[in-house]
């Protein structure tokens, strides 16, 4: 008989020992690599600064709040002049594993998203213009732009990549689910691994996978029965034109979806348990029963991952020359 060499015994126990994440539709989140941590901390400074808007109090964290699951925790965000949202937060986490950014896919990354909420008079109302001008203002954020970028770089496009550098960095490794993947089998529950398996053979993975579990493509909300809402908003139609894209949005990540409530587009959804019997109802056309549903919750919830940890920054003063807020319009 013949004897298998050290190098051959290793390479059968790697492959023996390899994790079954390779042939599962979810995939590991890998932790940040920072490679510009210079320019991340100053894109930290940004999305948490709040002169970026008309009224000097909603900075990008409002909305993404990154105590929060990177969400507001409300079923539409308050903008400026305390204004209704049309369309639920969506986190901030993971999200630069999203094949395109907003409900409706508008922003193709995470630089050009980070630019729509400045200018949108129901967001943070303000303009691109008086957004370089409040920045450009404070001698403390010219030192950082021109270390980075150069002389007179203070500009929208390097203060929305400045912001999407640090964005970057907010994933989420090292759920329990994730664990499980990478081969510890005591990482998650029975419930959670039989909702798992319920999961996939339910067909949720058609729509959720990849790293995020969701974000990679674009589905019709209410692909076998209607989805009833107040919410106005129609999804790709707005972008696309195409009658075929109403009701059409991206897929959301269920990463941390635990902490990421309310549900849907409209926000009206307050329950996991709600939630994931609506999904099997109106995409699947099937009914989840009450030991499914535990199964199916247990399971989501083990994707919550290690959150982001937050210094926050210290940001420099205004001066004479800085814009002045317009919190309230008389």
């Amino acid at each position: 008989m013949k004897l298998l060499s050290p190098l051959s015994l290793a390479i059968l126990a790697a492959m023996s020992a390899a994790p079954a994440a390779a042939k599962e539709p979810i995939e590991i989140i890998q932790p940040a690599k920072i490679t510009a941590p210079e320019k991340v901390e100053l894109g930290k400074m940004l999305f948490f600064e709040p002169r970026l808007s008309m009224s000097g109090f909603i900075s990008c964290n409002s909305c993404h709040n990154l105590s929060l699951g990177g969400v507001d925790a409300l079923p539409t965000s308050i903008g400026h002049n305390w204004q209704e949202g049309p369309i639920n937060s969506p986190t901030v986490l993971n999200a630069e594993y999203g094949l395109a950014q907003f409900w409706d896919g508008r922003a193709k990354d995470l630089k050009e998203q980070a630019g729509g909420p400045i200018a949108n008079p129901g967001e943070m109302g303000y303009t691109h213009e008086l957004a370089v001008s409040t920045v450009n203002s404070m001698p403390a954020y010219q030192t950082k732009f021109e270390a980075i970028y150069g002389k007179n770089s203070v500009n929208i496009d390097n203060i929305t990549d400045a912001i999407a550098e640090f964005e970057k960095t907010l994933v989420t490794p090292n759920s329990s689910f994730d664990l499980y993947l990478q081969g510890e089998q005591d990482a998650i529950t029975a419930e959670a691994k039989s909702g798992y398996q319920l999961f996939k053979n339910k067909g949720c993975t058609s729509c959720h996978n990849g790293p995020a579990v969701g974000g990679t493509m674009y589905m019709k909300m209410g692909l076998v029965k209607p989805f009833h809402t107040k919410n106005p908003a129609e999804g790709r139609i707005a972008v696309t034109g195409k009658e075929a894209d109403k009701y059409v949005f991206k897929v959301p990540t269920l990463r941390n979806i635990e902490l990421t409530y309310p549900y849907f587009h409209d926000g009206a959804t307050w329950t996991l348990e709600e939630a994931v019997n609506t999904m099997a109802d109106i995409q699947l056309g099937q009914q989840l029963s009450e030991k499914e549903t535990v199964e199916m919750v247990a399971f989501l919830k083990s994707l919550t991952g290690e959150q982001p940890q937050i210094v926050l920054p210290i940001l420099p003063p205004s001066n004479a020359n800085t814009p002045k807020p317009v919190p309230f319009e008389k």
